[in-house]
């Protein structure tokens, strides 16, 4: 069996994973590329957004050439679930990459994360809420049943921030409205799924994505990135709610200077915090465990399992 890969186009960032026949990593990239700018407001993908993440993908064509990879998955999420030009770019992304470029659903998103977070996990799994933000939605997993249970909320690091944190830094009201959007949000999604709402004792949270990654490397002070390190890193909800506090205090420059901070979420980091705080409280939990492996975990295994 040959290298497989895996694509995640999300609202933010663009991401790549290739894996070898016994699923070690191969490599595994990440660039900002805002796909999903500005479609909340305008319910389209804005054609140089869409230029960004092309031209991302034939780089990415270009590692996977290198390795091989002749199967993979390609999978764009809640920005072009959004957006009425989805289509056209999913066509594009296909002619670049020779990769069938697929739809997720909230829901298939949801599962796909939750089967690559909890691949190293041990069990029992009774209880978990795996939490993955993202720029325009945040889906909350939860095993049901023997299956799994999944909602997505449409509040993500970037449609919060061009919803409610418009200043730099923001204002009080900023913060606050952001939290009513992410709190109705949570709300909306307690009530599809109540045994998210259920009270559990040492209910565990495992966050994931780019929100949660840059919190942990900013809760470590890590000057580069250090997988080992960010993977299982323990985030308090004392801890979150610090961070929240210190970043909404700071410009989008300051920010951007701070150890840990990756290039290109400066400006929205702290509508993800915002999320991330909000769903860790209403969960009752003390805090949460920082995952790096994700969706893209979850993409390349099913390719795998083929």
């Amino acid at each position: 069996m040959t290298p497989v890969a895996a694509l995640d186009c999300g609202t933010n960032s663009t991401r790549l994973l290739v894996v070898d026949d016994e699923g070690a990593t191969l490599e595994r990239q990440m660039r900002i590329t805002r796909l999903g700018q500005g479609v909340d407001a305008t319910g389209e993908l804005r054609a140089d957004a869409i230029e960004r993440t092309l031209a991302v993908l034939r780089d990415y064509r270009v590692a996977m050439d290198r390795h091989g990879v002749t199967a993979g998955r390609l999978a764009a999420t809640s920005a072009a679930r959004d957006a009425a030009n989805g289509s056209t770019f999913l066509d594009a992304a296909e002619a670049v990459t020779g990769i069938k470029a697929e739809l997720l659903s909230g829901e298939e998103e949801g599962r796909l994360a939750f089967a690559g977070a909890t691949g190293d996990l041990e069990p029992p799994l009774d209880g978990l809420v795996v939490v993955d933000i993202g720029g325009g939605s945040t889906e909350l997993v939860t095993p049901l049943d023997g299956d799994v249970r999944s909602y997505s909320m449409q509040v993500g690091c970037v449609r919060l921030t061009e919803r409610a944190l418009p200043g730099d830094p923001p204002d009080r009201g900023g913060l606050e409205a952001a939290a009513a959007l992410a709190d109705e949000a949570i709300d909306a999604a307690f009530a599809a799924v109540p045994t998210l709402a259920a009270p559990a004792e040492g209910r565990r949270v495992v966050g994931l994505a780019g929100t949660v990654s840059t919190l942990a490397m900013v809760d470590l002070g890590l000057a580069t990135y250090d997988e080992a390190a960010v993977h299982h890193h323990w985030l308090s909800l004392e801890a979150i709610a610090h961070w929240r506090d210190t970043l909404a205090a700071e410009t989008i420059a300051d920010r951007a200077h701070r150890p840990g901070m990756v290039p290109g979420r400066e400006d929205v980091i702290v509508a993800g915090v915002v999320i991330l705080e909000r769903v860790v409280r209403r969960l009752g939990a003390a805090g949460c465990l920082s995952s790096e492996h994700d969706i893209l975990d979850g993409l390349a295994q099913s390719v795998r399992s083929r």
